[in-house]
């Protein structure tokens, strides 16, 4: 016996839900299918667990994707403010960690917790341990991981009748379906290419994916004396795709983490180099260490470092780059060179860890095959895409999840 729905959700994630919820309160009957057996897992996960909710900085230049317009319209019409009035409607605190940033006070449970009551409230149903298998009589190829087997147009065509889903528990029958699978980073979590899959059967196209906001690994060089280092921070300034951000850096055993290399992660290509700037504050190293010389001429550059690093990380970079004896014994060339090193170490990244840490799929659907009003598929009626399977990636600090909250809200009102 086949189960009818106004509207089936895919994905009982960030976007997921909030869609599900909005369309719920639209008189629509709505079911949220997920295969994983919790909703909103990496919802749970982010923030260190007390999830960055939204940036109330946010706008479009936050956002990278092959058509920068197409994010927008959503941004415009949900902002930040909208999302807070709904959190602190459920009596949930929050803290501003840095300018725009909001978290959780307590856990990021309780956004969740606001999502999941918004559906009950709203009249959507959420199913978990779900696996769709088939769509309107097709199988959707790859959706196990494999690659896809190009557009269907019976499929497509089949869509004007609406969407009959094949489940283990059965068949399904929506009107409309919404795709809010996500993509690929953290695959521990359950994300996979099933979005991805099906809108290639319907004839969409996919743009080449990568992870975004990834750490860095290094080459052997560079990872035998910054591995030492391993659990150390600094504030930097990092440089890449024409890019900068000055966040910290955290050196890890693997390489190069920390929210200075997560976002220039995203703009970075193999092959390219990164660019560090370990002094960001200072403007004029070279004039400061001069001063220095006049001031302790029986220091050592070690030593001033350490007014700057932890005492390991000033330690370390002196011995590495040769920065030995006193100042008084360093020429005004010499001190040029270690000021240049300072303001723009370079180093070629041996890639990264790949979508087993990184927090953002770049890349995925062509933003020009989905309505940037209502993201319905222009050549499917009745088809929705929102969330991270579209290609809009945002940089870190609570953009994503803005994105999320907007499209799905947008999609939610237009269903």
């Amino acid at each position: 016996m086949t189960e009818h729905y106004d509207v089936i959700v895919l994905g009982a994630g960030a976007a997921g839900l909030m869609c599900a919820a909005t369309a719920g309160y639209q008189g629509h009957s709505v079911l949220v299918l997920d295969h994983a057996n919790k909703p909103g897992k990496k919802i749970l996960m982010s923030g260190g667990g007390r999830c960055n909710f939204t940036n109330l900085n946010t706008t479009p230049a936050h956002f990278t994707s092959a058509n920068p317009h197409f994010c927008k319209s959503a941004l415009n019409r949900y902002s930040p403010w909208h999302f807070l009035e709904l959190v602190e409607r459920h009596g949930v605190e929050h803290v501003e960690k840095a300018p725009g940033q909001l978290f959780c006070a307590g856990s990021s449970k309780e956004i969740l917790q606001v999502l999941l009551t918004e559906c009950d409230w709203a009249g959507a149903e959420v199913r978990l341990n779900t696996s769709v298998t088939h769509v309107n009589d097709r199988p959707v190829a790859g959706a196990d991981g494999g690659e896809g087997q190009g557009a269907d147009p019976a499929l497509v065509a089949s869509a004007a009748d609406g969407f009959r889903l094949r489940t283990a528990g059965g068949e399904l029958h929506a009107r409309r379906l919404v795709v809010a699978t996500g993509g690929l980073s953290i695959p521990t979590l359950g994300a996979g290419p099933f979005g991805y899959r099906l809108a290639e059967r319907f004839g969409l196209t996919v743009l080449p994916t990568r992870a975004g906001l990834v750490p860095f690994t290094l080459q052997p060089a560079d990872k035998a004396w910054l591995a030492e280092l391993a659990g150390v921070s600094a504030e930097v300034a990092a440089e890449a795709g024409g890019r900068r951000f000055q966040e910290p850096l955290l050196i890890t055993h693997r390489g190069l983490s920390g929210p200075a290399m997560l976002q220039v992660s995203s703009f970075w290509r193999p092959g390219d180099e990164v660019a560090v700037d370990w002094l960001p504050a200072l403007a004029d190293p070279a004039a400061a260490l001069r001063q220095a010389r006049a001031e302790q001429p029986a220091a050592g550059v070690e030593k001033w470092l350490r007014g700057f690093f932890s005492q390991r990380l000033a330690a370390t970079l002196a011995e590495h780059f040769g920065w030995r004896g006193p100042l008084q014994h360093q020429s005004n060339e010499r001190l040029a060179q270690i000021a240049a090193v300072l303001k723009g170490w370079r180093f070629k990244p041996a890639g990264t860890e790949g979508y087993r840490t990184a927090e953002v799929t770049l890349g995925g659907l062509d933003t020009d095959a989905v309505s940037s009003k209502t993201f319905e598929a222009k050549a499917v009626p009745g088809l929705f895409f929102i969330g991270e399977v579209l290609d809009v990636s945002g940089e870190l600090g609570g953009f994503n999840f803005q994105w999320a909250w907007a499209s799905a809200h947008a999609a939610g009102l237009a269903l």
